[in-house]
């Protein structure tokens, strides 16, 4: 069964501006069970995008335990990994073992997912030599082909072109469907509403509140509301000399 624990966890990333440790994640403390669907919703630079990171590996922690059960898939930085002088063929492979897929299951697999990038014979080609629609649609079924037991997004991804995107708009929703846990950071309300029960907000590296996605988002956008009616430093003075 997958599962997540997060157990009073700080991640301290080296700033090379002013040659010191900052704290981008701090005291984060919180359980995901099979079947939970987490969104991490906050602003821009809250931390959300660390965390993923720090849930898929990436990072370990500063301080705080963090314990993982379950074979992850990360479904970002899908060009971590290539090897442009290499074909698409050799660049799904490392794509997936990159993963943790075991080789004799890769191999297996290539057939279904040459067949799902659907760019005939340039799967033989050096990848330097794809458009950008190309080199996704290789990516994208390497990094979708096999299902996690936890899923990890930031963002909702469609690569390529209409058709493409809505083929890879129905494998994201059958893989979020189908994992034991799914945590996505996304912006998007309706998204986050439609493909997860619950809701954790970070603001600044911190757990601002955690509980049913639709009272987080609740709590979240009423919080933006009242900063955007503070009254800024320059209004103040405009004010006092009105």
């Amino acid at each position: 069964m997958a599962k997540i624990e997060l157990d009073n966890v700080s991640l301290a990333l080296s700033n090379s501006l002013f040659g010191k440790d900052e704290y981008i994640l701090r005291e984060l403390s919180f359980t995901l069970n099979q079947g939970d669907r987490l969104a991490l919703i906050g602003r821009n630079g809250a931390g959300k995008s660390t965390l993923l990171r720090l849930l898929s590996g990436v990072y370990l922690p500063t301080t705080g335990d963090i314990k993982v059960d379950g074979k992850v898939s990360a479904l970002f930085n899908l060009s971590v990994g290539h090897r442009r002088e290499s074909s698409g063929r050799t660049n799904m492979i490392i794509r997936t073992l990159m993963q943790g897929e075991k080789y004799e299951e890769v191999k297996a697999k290539l057939p279904e997912m040459e067949a799902y990038a659907d760019i005939g014979r340039y799967i033989e080609r050096p990848m330097e030599t794809y458009s950008q629609g190309m080199a996704m649609r290789v990516t994208f079924s390497a990094a979708t082909a096999f299902r996690p037991d936890i899923l990890l997004m930031d963002e909702w991804l469609g690569v390529g072109d209409a058709e493409f995107r809505a083929k890879s708009a129905e494998r994201m929703t059958e893989m979020s469907s189908s994992s034991g846990i799914l945590v996505l950071a996304t912006h998007n309300e309706r998204l986050s509403m439609e493909n997860c029960n619950l809701g954790l907000w970070i603001d600044r590296g911190r757990m601002k509140a955690l509980g049913n996605v639709e009272e987080v988002w609740a709590q979240y956008k009423a919080s933006m509301k009242v900063s955007s009616e503070v009254p800024q430093p320059d209004q103040m003075l405009d004010d006092s000399n009105g």
